[in-house]
This record gives structure tokens, C-alpha cells and sequence, in this order.
């Protein structure tokens, strides 16, 4: 026999449901970080209109992190300069991240030695940007005992940087490049370049003489066009194939 259902309780449930969401609604709202409130936090620099998401991951030695304006930090980032808390790194930033940036949920960017981000990067969750990495140059002594090898990080503006990619030491990253999921990138990447694989490589590259080569496999997305509203947008989202193709007919005899 089917239990019977507890009304009430089932309310009360659903209550609980609603207050436990709203409650934390409130403290991701009031626990994220900005300029106007940056909590205990005294960033270096920390632009207009920037936010790092509540919770958030480990951050330290922020008087030597610049974050520039309109950035877009996920839940669960960690940033941090130096190899620990309450270092003296000396007068210059040690992190910069430029205008405009995302790191997605997750990610790390840990700048033991110069990490330097370009404007305008999309960075997927889970990435890892790291300019220090173990040596084990000692085969007597625990890796993790031996001192570190450092060498800056520059990846340019305009990137986009697939879920859990790793960017290492010493990595020179152009203007524009993808970085595949999963990448492991170190070295120089060009300008204009698609990135894959673990060492990455190049695997497609855009050129003013040859264009995209290999040549890409589908048509570029047509932007929409200026002054067309959501409105409209819902509408022709709603039309069925024979209108479609009797607008597109119309369109073509105009």
C-alpha cells in the first residue's frame, strides 16, 4: 500500500527549500567582493565594475594583484602572489590581470613570479595558470622539499582558454589564441593560433596571406544585426520552416 502523503510536512519542506536558497542567494550577494566592497581584501588595484563571486577560493598576497575593470572572477578562484602569505614581493605587481577578463569556476592562477593577463580573455573552469613548478634535479631529496623553478607568464589579450587547461611556466601566450580543453601549454604560442594536446601544438593558425589553415570547418556565425530587439528575437524563434523559408524567399526577391 502506497504511503499516504503528509501534507503539512510537505509544505514545511518546501518552505525550508525556499528559505535554504534564498539565505544563501543573500550571502553569494553579500560575501562577493567589488571595489565598492572589497571586505578584508586590499587588492593592489581593483577595477570598476570587477567581481570575485562568493565563496572564494585562496587569495593572498593581494597588494601585488591588479585587476583591471569589468572582470568576472568565478566561484572558488584562487589567485594569490608570492609562494605564501606576508611576503614583501618589493614595489611592482607580481599578478595583472587586464580589463574585462573571466575566470570561470575553479580555476587557479598562482603567480610566484610575474603572471601577466591581456584584456578581453575568457578562461573556462578548472583552468590552472601557474609560473612556478616542482624541480627534482636532487634524486636524493622529496620533490617537494627542492626549490622551485620560477619563470613568468604572459598570455595575451582577446584568449580563450578551455576547461582544465594548464598553462606552465615560462609560457608566452599571443593575442587571440584558443587553448583547448585539457591543454598543457608551455613555451611561445603565436598570434592567431589554435592550441591542442599535452604538450600542446598549433593546429591551426590564421595568417593575413593564407587565412585560417587548415581552413575551418563551418561558416563563421552571423552576428544580429543592429536594432533588432529580444522581442523580435523570441518571435522568429517561434516561426516553423515553411515561414522561415517563405522570409528568406521574400527577402531574395528584395
Amino acid at each position: 500500500m502506497p504511503k499516504r502523503k503528509n501534507t503539512f510536512s510537505s509544505w514545511r519542506s518546501r518552505l525550508a527549500q525556499r528559505a535554504v536558497h534564498a539565505g544563501w542567494a543573500w550571502v553569494q550577494r553579500t560575501g562577493s567582493v567589488t571595489a565598492a566592497n572589497p571586505g578584508r581584501f586590499r587588492f593592489g588595484a581593483l577595477g570598476t565594475g570587477t567581481r570575485l563571486a562568493f565563496p572564494l577560493g585562496t587569495v593572498f598576497g593581494e597588494p601585488w594583484i591588479h585587476l583591471g575593470a569589468h572582470c568576472i572572477i568565478g566561484e572558488q578562484v584562487t589567485l594569490t602572489a608570492g609562494l605564501m602569505p606576508d611576503l614583501d614581493l618589493g614595489p611592482d605587481p607580481i599578478l595583472r590581470i587586464g580589463d574585462g577578463v573571466v575566470l570561470g569556476r575553479g580555476s587557479h592562477v598562482i603567480a610566484d613570479t610575474t603572471v601577466t593577463i591581456g584584456s578581453d580573455c575568457y578562461f573556462g573552469p578548472y583552468v590552472y595558470v601557474t609560473s612556478t613548478n616542482h624541480s627534482y634535479d636532487d634524486p636524493h631529496e622529496p620533490i617537494g622539499k627542492q626549490w622551485p623553478r620560477m619563470e613568468p607568464v604572459s598570455i595575451g589579450s582577446g584568449c580563450w582558454i578551455g576547461t582544465g587547461a594548464v598553462i606552465l611556466p615560462g609560457a608566452r601566450i599571443g593575442r587571440n589564441v584558443v587553448v583547448a580543453a585539457g591543454a598543457v601549454v608551455r613555451g611561445s604560442v603565436p598570434d592567431h593560433a589554435v592550441v591542442a594536446g599535452a604538450p600542446a601544438r598549433v593546429v591551426r593558425r590564421w595568417t593575413p596571406a593564407e587565412g585560417w589553415q587548415p581552413p575551418l570547418r563551418t561558416p563563421a556565425p552571423v552576428p544580429i544585426p543592429d536594432g533588432v530587439t529580444p522581442e523580435q528575437l523570441l518571435r522568429l524563434s517561434e516561426l516553423d520552416e515553411e515561414a522561415v523559408e517563405r522570409l528568406a524567399q521574400v527577402e531574395a526577391e528584395s
